[in-house]
Formats: C-alpha cells, structure tokens, sequence
C-alpha cells in the first residue's frame, strides 16, 4: 500500500464515523414523529421515513471507510500475520454495516400504531447483518487490545481498547434485555458511538505517524 493511499485509509477512519454520526442526527431531525429515546437507529433508513437516503448513505459510507481503515491500520500494524484478528473483525464489520444499510427494516417505528403483522426476508436479513456487525465491533477491540501489548507504539491505546470492549458489552447487555426498553434508542446511539470513537483515536494515531513509519511496523509479532 502506497502513502497516499495508506494515508487515505487512514483519514477514512475519521470519515465514516463523522459522516454516520452525521446521517442519524440529520435524519432524526427530519422526522415527525419519531422518539430519539425509544426508536433505533435503522428505522431512519426504512422505506416509510422522511429521506430514508440521508441514513442509508450514511449506513454505507460508514461500511465502505471502516472496510479500507481496517487495511491500513493491519499495514502499520505488520501485516495481516502479525497483525491479529483485530483488523479482520473491522473488515468484517464494514461488510456487515454495508449489508444493514442496503437490507432495510419494513417500518421506521418500531411499535407502528396499526401494529406489526409480519416482517419481510430483506428485514429479518437487516437483523442478522446488525448481529455480525455488533459482534465484530465487540470483539475487534479486545483482540486490537492483545496485539498492542508490549508494544511500545500502541501500548498507549490498549487500556482504551478494552474500555471499549467493556462499556459496549454492558450497553448490549442492558439494550438486548429490554429492562431499559424506553431507552433503548439512546442505549443503541451510544453503543455505536463507542467503537466509533475507537476507531477514530486509532486513524490519529496513524495520520499521526512519521511519514516514513506509515507502513508496516517492523519486528513485532502478534501475541
């Protein structure tokens, strides 16, 4: 990977997660009727929404910058055999926010007035997508967090990692046991916000870097 593109897949690790955070914010403002506190996130992109593209741009642009950070960051990192798992996951990840935002939910509440009389292939589609996509985020910074000790260049970053491993399990924990169902709109925005801001501090970390150690790291083998 040349430079410029290591530094592009760098910056677009700052990119998607402005550009997501970005999309619900603006989405949720055009919408009527609609609760920040109890409405998810990927109703902004269902059909029925007001510019449900708004979300859905902001659904893929997240997918495709999270799929290109990830490359640069196993490139500075030593490459993929001593660069763990950690960027595989972000891959994996990427794919999985791309497929949330093209596999969209039916209906942008999730309890409509007239109710939920069945659900259709490209919805329940959209659900095991978001599963994959949580899933890889949970794990990604834990396997990042193992890879950088010792290492005296991302060692800084390691304690941050497994905050964010924590903080979202804990978060899923209270969202996926519905006791704080109310809530639930803002329990997703900041479990999502969690990793995003992981993987914001990482692309500084690299756009950071001498321009002559933008590449792989030397030496250091995955533990």
């Amino acid at each position: 990977m040349g430079s410029a593109r290591f530094r592009l897949g760098a910056a677009c690790g700052l990119a998607g997660p402005v550009a997501f955070t970005a999309a619900w914010v603006a989405g949720t403002l055009r919408q009527a009727g609609y609760s920040v506190t109890e409405e998810h996130l990927s109703g902004l992109a269902a059909p029925d929404a007001r510019n449900p593209e708004i979300m859905i741009a902001g659904f893929l642009t997240l997918g495709a910058c999270t799929f290109a950070f990830a490359s640069a960051l196993e490139e500075a990192l030593g490459g993929r055999g001593r660069a763990g798992m950690g960027p595989a996951l972000m891959r994996a990840a990427g794919i999985g926010t791309v497929a949330a935002g093209l596999l969209r939910r039916d209906r942008m509440l999730l309890h409509p007035p007239g109710g939920v009389t069945g659900q259709s292939w490209h919805n329940h589609a959209h659900d095991l997508a978001s599963g994959v996509l949580y899933a890889s985020l949970l794990v990604a910074p834990l396997l990042l967090a193992r890879r950088f000790r010792g290492d005296p260049e991302w060692e800084a970053l390691r304690a941050p990692a497994v905050a964010t491993t924590i903080g979202s399990a804990m978060l899923l924990g209270l969202f996926w046991s519905q006791t704080m169902a109310q809530w639930g709109g803002v329990l997703q925005r900041v479990i999502a916000t969690f990793p995003l801001g992981m993987m914001a501090a990482l692309a500084v970390k690299l756009l950071s870097r001498e321009p002559q150690a933008a590449g792989p790291a030397n030496g250091r083998t995955a533990s």
